[in-house]
């Protein structure tokens, strides 16, 4: 297996195994609590959906701190990797308090702007009195993980959701039947508590970050901007994302209730996937760091490994949607018409799923080698695309929301991978990808 690949499939399967482990986390929650009502039910959907929105965040110092550890690792400079992890600290706890304080105060207006209104909104609100002040272990946790896979260890974090994702299995069911929603909320926040712990003292035995509480090369402050400035693109292009994801439901909610109940199936079961595929991203963003900070410039064998591997991913994924369609829908227990709209959704999406996988992967080589911004705009380009085309193909039904997702994803493939062969050329001369594109 070639060198490269094999980094790559190394670091991205502990990465697949701990976004399933996150996503399982919500479904654990959502089963127990289902016995609680529809509105309970509604109001942690809600609030689910609002952590997605947060985790968008936490890449600010999460995913920028990686990418500089990783950097600094491979260039072995233990100075440059303490004023990562500083720099990391700094910016988290920057941004924590605002949010937890901020999300606690406002957590009944937010609840009514998300539920519109009825029974879910005080369950929602009491939801997030304990979930939004929770965020501080969340993001704590998140950042930990960060500093850990750009040590180069991907394999903890890992081990570290499956032990929080434990934990919620076995204490859900007493936290939910004694306090209800708040009860799943706490339960999910003690569990996160017990893996941060672990994780902590995982970061202090960690060979790559043992030093990095001695005192910084430089300023704090200087090194927090470095890690706004790494991470802020990441951030905002996961942001672009959730948001057109929002808004393509929008566009299929015209097609009626049906559709819309046929896309939700799909979709949830597309994760599995879709997380593969950024799974990959992530290894490609840590690996190709790593390389430029041994000073290796070989961002071009690592962009095709990574195409490579996570299309065949996709595609292997694809057929087996395609061939179980009818049995998925079925194990959900959709009715006649929901079933037949989501199997013929799922036998269209397969262009989509292997474009979207080889844009996906490449973009991690984007963001190790410093072109996030870049990826950013092409992500831009690609939301303001698929966006009207969806609206204006919805006529065909979901196959029309289908088409519209890979033509917008092949375009935005295809931009982005002349704006690589374009920075490919420069390699001999070591110009940042950024400044290449």
């Amino acid at each position: 297996m070639n060198a490269h690949r094999k980094q790559l499939v190394s670091l991205a399967g502990p990465v697949y195994v701990q976004f399933l482990a996150f996503v399982a986390a919500g479904i654990v929650n959502t089963v127990w609590v289902a016995r609680l009502g529809g509105p309970a039910v509604a109001a942690v959907a809600m609030a689910t959906t609002v952590e997605n929105v947060l985790l968008g965040v936490a890449l600010v110092f999460g995913s920028g701190t990686t990418v500089l550890v990783a950097h600094a690792r491979g260039a072995r400079d233990p100075a440059a990797v303490r004023a990562a992890v500083r720099g990391g600290w700094a910016l988290c706890a920057l941004v924590t308090p605002v949010v937890a304080v901020g999300g606690f105060l406002l957590r009944e207006p937010l609840a009514r702007l998300a539920l519109g209104g009825g029974d879910a909104v005080p369950l929602a609100a009491a939801y997030f009195a304990v979930s939004l002040p929770g965020v501080t272990v969340f993001f704590a946790q998140q950042l930990v993980d960060g500093l850990l896979k750009g040590a180069g260890d991907t394999r903890t974090p890992m081990r570290l959701a499956l032990l929080a994702n434990g934990l919620i299995l076995v204490c859900d069911p007493w936290f939910v039947h004694r306090y209800g929603v708040e009860g799943a909320a706490a339960s999910t926040v003690l569990c996160r508590c017990a893996a941060l712990a672990a994780g902590l003292v995982a970061v202090r035995r960690n060979a790559v970050l043992r030093g990095a509480g001695a005192r910084p090369a430089g300023p704090v402050a200087a090194a927090l901007r470095r890690t706004l400035r790494t991470g802020l693109p990441m951030s905002a292009d996961f942001t672009v994302r959730q948001t057109g994801t929002l808004v393509l439901v929008a566009i299929v909610a015209r097609l009626g209730v049906t559709a819309v109940a046929a896309y939700a199936i799909a979709f949830k079961v597309m994760f599995v996937v879709t997380m593969a595929c950024y799974a990959v991203r992530q290894a490609a963003s840590i690996h190709t760091a790593h390389t430029l900070g041994e000073g290796r410039e070989e961002r071009r064998a690592i962009g095709r490994e990574a195409v490579l591997v996570a299309c065949a991913v996709a595609l292997a994924g694809a057929v087996l949607l395609a061939v179980t369609a009818s049995w998925i829908m079925a194990a959900f227990g959709a009715g006649p018409d929901v079933a037949r709209e989501g199997v013929l959704f799922l036998r269209c999406i397969g262009p989509y799923l292997v474009l979207m996988a080889g844009f996906i992967a490449l973009g991690g080589v984007f963001e190790g080698g410093g072109g996030a911004g870049v990826l950013l705009r092409v992500t831009l380009f690609g939301t303001a695309v698929q966006l009207p085309l969806a609206y204006g193909l919805s006529g065909l039904g979901l196959p029309g929301v289908a088409l519209a997702a890979a033509l917008a994803t092949g375009l935005q493939g295809a931009v982005c991978a002349v704006l690589f062969r374009r920075a490919g050329r420069q390699e001999e001369t070591g110009v940042p990808l950024a400044a290449a594109v």
